[in-house]
C-alpha cells in the first residue's frame, strides 16, 4: 500500500507580489497623463492600486463647479468605497502622470482580504493612516493660514523627506487646482509661489522643484 503524500505546505502570502501580479480578478493597464481611471458616477465595481505615477481625485457640483479632492501617489488604494456597498464613483480619478494602475476587482479585493491577513494588516494600516491625514488635512483648512497650508500642500504632494531626499521635484501643477486643495483662490496662490520662489523655497526648473526651507513656513507660528 503506498504512503499517502503529505499535502503540500501552503506558500507564504507575499502582500507586494499580490499587487505586482495579475491573477485572479486583478489587471494592470498604464494611463497617460490626463486619461481618466474612472468617472464620477460609474459603477463601483473595483479597487485600484497605483503601482507608478500620480493619480487627481475631483467632484464635480451639480452646478458644474469642480474641486480636487486628493492626489495620491504610488501604493495608495482609491475606490475602495466599493468594498461598502457605494455603488457609484463619488469622484472621478485621472492620471497626473504617466500610471500604471492596477485594477483588482471587488470580489477578489474581499476575498483576499478575508483570506489574507499580512493582507488585510496592510491594507487596514494604509486606511488609518490616510483617515490620520484627512484630519490633519480638516484642521489645517479650520486653523492656520492659506499661505501655510500651501506650503503643507506642496510637502506632501514631493512626499517630503522621502528617502531621505531635502530637494524634490513634482510634476507641474496647475495654480487652479493648487487653490482648490488649499481652499483659497488662484490669485492667492499666485502671490504666495512668487514668495517662495524669490525666499528660495521653491524654484521651476521644467517642473516645480520644492526646496527643504519649505519647511519654515510650516513650523512658523
Amino acid at each position: 500500500m503506498k504512503p499517502v503524500p503529505a499535502a503540500k505546505k501552503r506558500r507564504k502570502f507575499d502582500p507586494q507580489t499580490f499587487l505586482s501580479t495579475i491573477d485572479g480578478g486583478r489587471t494592470i493597464a498604464p494611463f497617460t497623463k490626463g486619461q481618466r481611471v474612472f468617472d464620477q458616477g460609474d459603477a463601483g465595481d473595483a479597487v485600484f492600486y497605483i503601482q507608478i505615477g500620480k493619480v487627481r481625485l475631483s467632484v464635480v457640483s451639480k452646478g458644474g463647479k469642480e474641486a480636487t479632492i486628493g492626489i495620491l501617489t504610488e501604493g495608495a488604494f482609491f475606490g475602495e468605497g466599493c468594498l461598502t456597498g457605494q455603488p457609484l464613483r463619488m469622484c472621478s480619478a485621472t492620471a497626473m502622470t504617466e500610471c500604471t494602475v492596477m485594477r483588482i476587482e471587488k470580489k477578489s479585493m474581499m476575498e483576499v482580504i478575508h483570506r489574507e491577513r499580512a493582507f488585510s494588516d496592510m491594507f487596514v494600516a494604509y486606511l488609518l493612516t490616510r483617515n490620520i491625514r484627512y484630519e490633519e488635512d480638516l484642521v489645517d483648512q479650520l486653523f492656520n493660514s492659506s499661505e501655510k497650508r500651501l506650503a503643507r500642500v506642496l510637502l506632501l504632494l514631493a512626499q517630503f523627506g522621502k528617502d531621505g531626499k531635502s530637494e524634490v521635484a513634482i510634476p507641474k501643477i496647475s495654480q487652479e487646482t493648487l487653490a482648490e486643495m488649499v481652499g483659497t483662490t488662484r490669485s492667492r496662490v499666485n502671490f504666495f509661489m512668487n514668495r517662495f520662489r524669490k525666499l528660495g523655497f521653491v524654484c521651476y526648473n521644467g517642473e516645480l522643484e520644492v526646496h527643504s526651507l519649505l519647511l519654515n513656513v510650516v513650523l512658523h507660528d
